[in-house]
């Protein structure tokens, strides 16, 4: 049983579990704007997470989006122009964590996807607990299963304190993406790719409830096998975005050119198959359907009990780490999504009703333009690959200080010592870090190092270690942590982009509202940043903010625009 029991259970037919697309959309009503005099709370709170969209890419295709998709928040709803994260090692979880926490990696903990124990060196995933395990489905080492890692209290878990009955369902096509926002007293369920189910684990109950069974016994992912991601719009549509086909984008899974066929390699549907879902729009579409069973199964939002429902979309994170955020195919995913969205908007206004919900979106973090492409353009972009940044290190180390192995491990954004051997040759933490900030200021793609000192410390002037210091929890994170170029990536395979620096490309993402009675219409151009959105929530629900949270409530726009755009 679910630790929810369900108000009402039915039988959910495979008619929708596939989530279609309104090509004829009716925009929804307009609730009355009241903004923050609005007394009763939404019945539902929809947070949602497209994984790696940069806001810049919002906005690059306005022209193009659908009536009720993107267009809801932009034209009818609050969004903030200028919002970004606050932290410097900007990856999925580091996100995650802070979203719906109000609180940054240095207090949450969750300070990247996947780190080692400065302690011990072993690997540590952001999610794993051994202690549980997926039901019905097989639980590789450190696979997500609980929120342990996390240190801080989510909204939802302020929720349920407050108010037991309310539900919070958190739904991904990651595990970090479902467990994170679900928080400590919620329920987390992520897509299992080698089996094209949606799993819970036995941290949240024993068994699935009948709706899960229901959804997975129909196998709405085997609908997609022979699909075709063929392009939305004709090929002048795409002249903005960079074409298929560079030698810099990735070719495994689906390949890097459209239309691209699932499947086309495998007899049946399989393990591979139900991987490259997720690398392709209809991960995204797969998901929606989850997210509407879990809706119709827990029978969220139907009374006074404000429940909480968490969509995390993790495609777009895939397609942009393999192609690029400059590419047709992320410009055509973009477009998918978008009509996705706006078939999910319409579905819950009738569903849920319009004026009965709110909705919140962002995303875990931007994204670099692929380096390659970038310095085709002119610009300085490369890629440091972190185990020759490693021997660099240790090579300068022994020329100083004698020989051994002094640096360790990469872990996060941060390099590792081995403080056994700092003791024993008598030598202060500190210098050693300090020496090897030296040695890293003279490698070409590092921006900067800072010290175990420096991140301890109060300077708020010097660039970017404010951020990389709220990054920074100091029984987790490595003490010297490091900081590329901008257009610079870590990693050592060339091909594909991705994230993780202090960089507006990385911070700057969508903070979009609709919801007229709780947040009012209009744009936003101050400064805001994702961790204020907890509070926020925790306003309109009124409830107190999460313990940790750094936030502080969204300036909302208290009276609607004239005219959308």
């Amino acid at each position: 049983m679910s630790k929810f029991a369900p108000r009402i259970l039915s039988t959910l037919p495979l008619a929708f579990a596939l989530l279609g697309c309104s090509s004829t959309p009716s925009l929804a009503p307009m609730p009355v704007a009241g903004a923050a005099a609005q007394a009763s709370r939404p019945k539902l709170i929809v947070f949602m997470v497209v994984d790696g969209l940069p806001m810049r890419q919002v906005l690059a295709y306005r022209d193009q989006l659908q009536p009720d998709g993107f267009k809801r928040f932009l034209d009818r709803g609050a969004w903030f122009a200028n919002a970004h994260y606050g932290h410097g090692h900007t990856v999925t979880a580091a996100g995650h964590s802070v979203m719906l926490s109000g609180a940054y990696p240095q207090r949450s903990g969750i300070i990247s996807n996947e780190w080692r124990d400065p302690a011990s060196g072993e690997a540590v995933y952001c999610t794993s607990d051994a202690a549980y395990s997926y039901i019905d489905n097989k639980t590789e080492p450190l696979a997500g299963t609980s929120p342990r890692n996390l240190k801080v209290e989510t909204v939802g878990d302020v929720l349920r304190t407050v108010d037991p009955a309310s539900k919070v369902i958190a739904v991904s096509g990651k595990d970090r993406g479902a467990i994170l926002p679900a928080g400590h007293k919620g329920v987390a369920y992520m897509y299992m790719g080698a089996t094209g189910q949606f799993a819970s684990s036995t941290y949240y109950m024993a068994s699935h409830p009948q709706w899960v069974k229901d959804f997975n016994a129909a196998k709405p992912a085997d609908a997609f096998f022979g699909k075709a991601w063929a392009p939305l719009l004709p090929e002048a549509a795409y002249a903005r975005s960079v074409p298929d086909g560079q030698s810099w984008q990735y070719t495994g899974g689906n390949g890097n050119k459209l239309p691209a066929v699932l499947g086309d390699k495998h007899e049946k549907p399989g393990p591979l198959f139900y991987g490259n879902i997720l690398p392709s729009p209809f991960g995204d579409e797969l998901t929606l359907a989850f997210a509407r069973a879990a809706l119709e199964g827990e029978q969220l939002g139907v009374d006074e009990k404000t429940d909480i429902l968490s969509v995390s979309l993790s495609s777009h994170d895939y397609v942009n780490h393999a192609f690029g955020p400059e590419s047709r195919l992320s410009h055509d995913h973009f477009l998918h999504l978008d009509r996705y969205l706006q078939g999910f908007f319409q579905y819950l206004d009738g569903k849920v009703g319009a004026a009965n919900y709110m909705v919140v979106l962002t995303a875990d973090h931007g994204f670099a333009d692929t380096p390659e492409w970038a310095k085709s353009q002119g610009r300085d972009a490369e890629r440091l690959n972190p185990s020759q940044m490693m021997a660099w290190v240790n090579t300068g180390l022994v020329k100083k200080f004698g020989e051994g192995r002094w640096a360790t491990a990469f872990s996060a954004a941060g390099i590792l010592f081995d403080q056994k051997l700092i003791a024993q040759k008598g030598l202060q933490p500190e210098a050693v870090y300090a020496e090897t900030k030296a040695l890293l200021l003279q490698l070409p793609g590092v921006a900067d190092a800072f010290t175990e000192a420096q991140l301890r410390g109060d300077d708020r002037q010097t660039p970017y270690l404010a951020a990389m210091r709220k990054s920074w929890d100091p029984q987790r994170a490595a003490p010297v942590q490091v900081v590329v170029k901008p257009g610079w990536l870590f990693g050592s395979r060339v091909g594909g982009s991705s994230h993780g620096t202090p960089y507006a490309y990385d911070t700057h993402v969508p903070i979009l509202g609709w919801g007229p009675a709780w947040l009012g219409q209009g744009e936003v151009k101050t400064p805001v940043e994702v961790a204020d959105i907890a509070p926020t929530l925790a306003k309109i629900l009124q409830v107190r903010a999460p313990a940790q949270a750094q936030g502080q409530v969204l300036p909302l726009p208290l009276m609607p625009v004239a005219a959308p755009r």
